[in-house]
Parts: C-alpha cells; structure tokens; sequence
C-alpha cells in the first residue's frame, strides 16, 4: 500500500506510528554503536535528515522508549537480536540548537539557558529522588534563564551525574544542529563571545565528563577545534568527504528510484536526477537530499524545494564581498565548468572574509558544490578538489541570487540587457547609470578598499549577462585573446546574432580629460590589443562584432561604440 507523505516531520515516533513515507537509516545506529568513538562530530547539509536520524537515534537508545518494539519492527536494526537487546537501555540527552538565530550575543545566550533549564524540567524526578544530596539540589534550583555561566557551563555535564547516579549507567548525548548559532554569530558579529561560552559548555559535557558514554554532535560545517573543541582529544569528525555513515544521510538513488515507481512516477527519474541529483559523501555517489525528493513525491512538480528552504545570506555575503578571482570563478560554474579548489573543511569563520579557501570550503559543506573529484598535487604537497554546482536545483539558487543583487534600489538591469540587445546606445547609457548608482555601492558592502568599486562591480556584472543571457550567448570574462586579455565577449549561439566586446576602464585624471577620453581608450585597447581575434577565429565576420568601451567615474558611467 502506498504510504503517506507528509512534510516536516523530523520526529521519529510521528513517522513511524502514522506510517508516513519513511527510508529505513537505522543502519547508522550499528555503524556509529560498533565504530565506538566517544564524541561524534557528523556534518551534513541542511535538511539531510539529520534532525529526524538523531530523533530515531534518541528513540532506539532511551530509558523513556523501553520495549518499543513497535517503532522498529520491520527496520534493519530490529534484524540483530543484539540490538533488540541494546534498545531502551540507556539514559539520554538530547537537545537541539536549531533554533539560536539570534541577531545579538545577549538573546542567543539566553535561549540556549532556556534550553538548560528545559533539560532539568524534564528531568525533574531526580530532583525529588534519593540519589541527590542537599548541595545537589542547590544546584539543580540554581538552573534557570538567570544563571551565571558558572553554572550554565556546567548543566550538562551536572545532569550526566545526576542520571548516572539513577539509572546506574552512563549517558548518551545528542546534540543537534551546534553550529547554527555559530553562523548566525558571525553574519552578526558576536562570534568571540559565542565561541568562549561554546568552549566551557562543549568541554564539560563531552571532554572532562566522566559519566559520558557516548555523544553525537550534527550539523552543517566543521568549526575549526581552536574555536570550541580545544583539547577534544574524544573527537571523530564525520564530513562530506569522509567514508563513514555515507549512506545515512540523504537518499542513495536505489532508495529515490524505488520511491519514485512507489507512486507511480518511474517516467520522471531522468528529470527527477537532473535536478537533485548530484551530492556526494565519502565515495558514494548520487546521493540526492530528501526534503526535494520527499516534496516532489507530494507535489508531483520539479521546483526548487531545497535551495528555497534557507534564505542563503551568508552565502550571498560571501560571494558579493569576495574578490573579482572568486566572482570569476563563478562565471565559470554558472556556465557549468568546475574549477579546481585546496578546500580545508575545518572552517573558521573568522576566516571566512580572509581566506577564501574557507568560502570554498563552506560552499562545499553546505552542499552548494559538489567535489567532481580530487588528488594529491605532489608539488604544492596538498590535496586539489575539482568542483562543480551540485545540480539544477542549486543552479536555479544562484541565478535568483544573481537577479537579487541587481534588483537592489530599483536597478535597471533587465531593461538594460534588452537595450543592449537592441543596440540603443542611448538607452544602454541611462539604465547603465542607473545600475551603476544602485549596484556599485552594494558589492563594496564588504572589507575591500572602495577603489575596487567599478571591478567589483564589473565581475558581478558578468555574473548578471551570464544569468539573463544563458541560452543565447557564451558569455566570457578575462581571458586571454589576441595580444591581451579581454573583459567580457559574448559570442552568439545564433548565427545571425551580432557577437560583442565590452571593455571596462575607470576614469584616470591624469591621463584623461573627460569620460569620453576613457571611453575611446577602451576601444584604443579592444583594437590594439586585437581582442577579436578569438570570435574571427571562430568564423564570426568582424562586421558582426560589436565593440564597446565602458567608463566609470565614481558612480557615473558612460558608453561608447567603436
């Protein structure tokens, strides 16, 4: 019988006692229970089925879920007589920081004190029980959101005594979703405060804290140890690149597929691959994430499910502060090529604005790219990871974050590619003012100097043509023709379509009068330097070759035809 989906569930119990449409990963609890690492740090991509993996984990190892047969009946685990025996045996913690986006220090703070106070409530029996003394219970009344860090640092390594002390084994700790507050501090700037809190918490509950058994940590990215795993001597780190629990995350495309002729849609696997297809963990391929797949069962209609569940500003962030190279590089995945990246997945955020190693790095944990494949460079000493976008779906994502930055303040940008197209001079020059007023001041919103303003600009530029202009031109930018390298070209996928050659200058008043100096010592440079030699080579007449020269001066911007 063709079981229900239904979105959003991320509770183990509610999936399994409404018979939802479920994908049995309860091969991860064998794995991670026979792996026999202390603390396991798992990073996977938002919406991976992490919260819902770590709710099951919960379930299957709880003293509250004793005898639960009926969640696990039917599921591989349930299949080793020795895990019917281990489950319910344990006493577990179990919290969530998916919650802490918090735009200030103080806020944040005080919502993960509330989810320790949260901790004790559910465990207040031990508060009445015989196992506590007069001074431990000083302590458990002493947890509230008016705590001290003292005492808030301490909370959880506090409550595995506590229910060590009761139950006569040691704890389990489930923590889901640590790093969220991590980015949100750094987007916000409380990143030091967060991380010293972070550093005595995470360290009293799963480095120093004897009554530990076993913990599990998730989330999106690896936070550089300095950060807040100092001297986390316990720790095994899962990432994307890793072997480990490859398929325990995410739907293998065995699992889409069966899916798929479950509900009577085997015809779409070709489009269904297409557009989320495409991540990759450890050496297993064709991994695809379960909220688009789970939503398309639902809805029957390929969109933009996963991409669209994030707002991805930090994303945004990155990309529109980061240098003209990075914007480069991403005219080279929007056109669908790879580039070839040394990623450390050991992120620093503080980093992040420096070195753009941590951007690539980020962009790959988060799965906004996929790693085509790698290998040792012998010269440089380090591992060199080709990257590509992740499929259409993350595709789609950039190219409505391209269109956003040129929708800021009222830009002009689409009516200028349709004067461009027309060759309406006149009209290229109003609406290029008008993109140039509203635009340059957003892409210098980062730490480059303002001098960089027009390249900036420039390279976001090209971004835009090759979003709005994909299907009818190959778009390129900064490569090398004739006796130079040009700034954009486009060549026509049509014949009878004129190519183009636009070359950027910024005002010089020492060499240049007026704009229009600089205007005609662009197109000096398209003609000297022969820029036109690559589309001529390529069969395109040169009367079919526009050229033009673009000039910037501060905010004000002018356009002339050679």
């Amino acid at each position: 019988m063709e079981r229900r989906v239904s979105i959003g569930h991320q509770d183990f119990e509610t999936v399994r006692m409404n018979q939802y449409f479920y994908i049995d990963k309860t091969s991860l609890i064998k794995e991670w229970w026979e792996n026999g690492d202390g603390v396991t740090l798992i990073t996977r991509p938002r919406r991976f089925g992490k919260t819902l993996n770590m709710s099951m984990v919960e379930k299957f190892f709880s003293i509250k879920y004793r005898n639960r047969d009926d969640l696990f009946e039917g599921l591989s685990v349930w299949q080793d007589e020795k895990y019917r025996e281990l489950q319910g045996t344990y006493p577990v913690i179990s919290l969530s920081f998916a919650n802490i986006k918090e735009i200030n220090y103080e806020t944040a703070h005080q919502k993960i004190l509330q989810l320790l106070v949260n901790l004790y409530v559910e465990n207040y029996f031990l508060r009445c029980s015989d196992v506590l003394t007069e001074k431990d219970r000083v302590f458990f009344d002493r947890v509230s959101v008016d705590m001290g860090d003292s005492d808030a640092t301490l909370a959880i390594y506090q409550l595995s005594e506590f229910l060590h002390r009761y139950y006569g084994k040691r704890v389990i700790i489930l923590l889901d979703e640590y790093d969220t507050p991590m980015q949100e501090a750094y987007v916000n700037g409380y990143w030091e405060e967060l991380t010293a809190f972070f550093r005595g918490l995470f360290n009293a509950a799963f480095k120093t804290n004897p009554y530990l058994e076993r913990a599990i940590l998730t989330g999106i990215t690896r936070i550089s140890r300095e950060s807040i795993f100092s001297d986390l001597n316990n720790l095994k780190i899962v990432t994307t690149t890793s072997r480990e629990y490859a398929d325990c995350f995410g739907f293998t495309e065995a699992e889409v597929f069966g899916a798929l002729e479950e509900y009577g849609m085997s015809d779409e696997k070709e489009h269904v691959k297409r557009w989320y297809d495409g991540f990759t963990f450890g050496d297993m391929k064709d991994i695809y994430n379960p909220w688009s797949i789970i939503n398309y069962l639902d809805t029957g209609e390929l969109s933009a499910y996963w991409a669209n569940t994030s707002s991805n500003s930090l994303i945004g962030k990155l990309i529109q502060e980061g240098s003209n190279d990075l914007k480069i590089d991403f005219e080279d995945l929007m056109q669908g090529k790879s580039v070839q990246k040394i990623i450390d997945e050991q992120v620093t955020f503080s980093e992040l604005s420096e070195d753009e190693s941590a951007v690539w790095s980020l962009l790959v944990a988060s799965g906004y790219l996929k790693i085509d494949r790698h290998y040792f460079d012998s010269f440089s000493g380090e591992r060199v990871y080709e990257l590509s976008l992740t499929n259409m779906e993350v595709r789609l994502m950039f190219k409505k974050m391209i269109r956003g930055w040129f929708s800021k303040k009222g830009s002009e940008y689409n009516p200028f590619i349709r004067a461009l197209l027309k060759h309406d001079l006149k009209s290229m020059n109003a609406y290029m003012n008008s993109v140039a007023l509203a635009t340059i001041s957003y892409f210098d919103s980062g730490t480059k100097p303002s001098r960089e303003e027009p390249e900036r600009f420039y390279h976001g530029f090209v971004l835009g043509l090759i979003v709005e202009l994909a299907g009818r031109y190959t778009v390129t930018s900064n490569r090398e023709s004739g006796f130079g390298r040009y700034d954009i070209v486009l060549e026509p996928l049509q014949k009878e379509e004129d190519a183009m050659i636009i070359e950027f200058k910024v005002f010089d008043p020492d060499e240049e009068k007026s704009l229009q100096d600089t205007v005609q010592k662009a197109l000096k440079q398209i003609n000297d330097k022969d820029y036109a030699a690559s589309l001529i080579a390529r069969g395109i007449q040169e009367e079919h070759i526009r050229k033009y020269g673009f000039a910037f001066e501060g905010k004000r911007a002018l356009i002339g035809m050679g």
